[in-house]
């Protein structure tokens, strides 16, 4: 089928060999070049559609994301996106980061199209598989570290680690962190005017429960995205979001120690990466990875 990007567009799918929406007479392919072939979600910026590169002999598999057209007037909203684009496009070498394609403006909205990637987000695996024990979490810690590590080294905090943005690769097992929607790019950046702290605040400032306090503030910090994975691996080895485990109610740390049986080193570890106080956090990556490596093997 073909998919119609209209977002007033009443019956948006199509079929294939349809050049114009049947339902709103909306032109179908976009840049002459991309056919959207479903919706897959939306969220606070815009919406993401899986689409075919038909520009090949062999056409490929893309993302495209589809700014928000209620949001097209919105500063703060445009300068997000094309942050996300340039940000992509500097880490998107990174195996384990998807590339960065294409970015433009058509039909007075704002596209950036990302390479496809096959398989399950972590969330998705752990409701099928089951969750993970001590040594999985370990591994999938170190791995996800070191994607960390790249994109930190770019002075870049992701603010939104997460089981759903966190791909398992069909083809080859590896993690891909995907979404970089809500990156910050300049860690002591000081926002003067007040419209745009407003739209930030409500836009981007993670997901509940995932995202540390300081973030919750607007003041994230390399450690922000540590704290981020901390939760992801307390996630990894319960199924539970810090919702359903529960908060202490007097310090708002998650109370996770009941639900699991690991090892003292490695809950020092996890105890460490989530201390609600930033200072007591590990700071950097490389400081996480000293810690992790120092474990006894199980």
């Amino acid at each position: 089928m073909s998919y119609c990007l209209n977002s007033c567009c009443t019956e948006p799918v199509n079929n294939i060999q349809a050049q114009i929406c049947e339902s709103c007479g909306a032109k179908l392919l976009l840049c002459d070049r991309y056919q959207i072939l479903r919706f897959i979600g939306k969220g606070g910026f815009g919406r993401t559609f899986l689409a075919a590169d038909v520009s090949y002999l062999q056409p490929s598999l893309c993302v495209i994301k589809q700014l928000n057209s209620q949001r097209q007037k919105s500063s703060m909203a445009r300068k997000l996106f094309e942050r996300e684009a340039r940000i992509l496009a500097e880490v998107g070498n990174h195996p384990q980061i998807p590339q960065l394609i294409d970015y433009f403006e058509e039909r007075q909205q704002f596209y950036l199209v990302q390479e496809y990637i096959y398989g399950q987000n972590l969330k998705q695996e752990i409701r099928r598989k089951g969750v993970l024990d001590e040594p999985q979490t370990r591994q999938t810690l170190r791995e996800l570290l070191l994607i960390l590590q790249k994109i930190h080294s770019h002075n870049i905090i992701h603010r939104d680690v997460k089981p759903s943005n966190i791909i398992r690769r069909h083809k080859d097992g590896k993690l891909i962190l995907i979404d970089f929607g809500l990156v910050e790019d300049q860690i002591s950046k000081s926002i003067t005017d007040d419209i745009e702290q407003i739209a930030l605040s409500e836009h981007s400032v993670g997901t509940r429960g995932f995202a540390p306090p300081e973030q919750l503030a607007l003041r994230p910090v390399y450690a922000s995205d540590i704290y981020s994975l901390g939760v992801t691996s307390i996630y990894l080895m319960t199924g539970k979001t810090p919702e359903k485990i529960g908060l202490d109610p007097m310090t708002g740390e998650i109370m996770w120690f009941k639900d699991l049986n690991i090892s003292k080193s490695f809950a020092d570890i996890l105890l460490k990466m989530l201390d609600v106080s930033v200072k007591n956090r590990y700071q950097t990556v490389e400081e996480t990875l000293q810690a992790l490596d120092k474990l006894t093997p199980i």
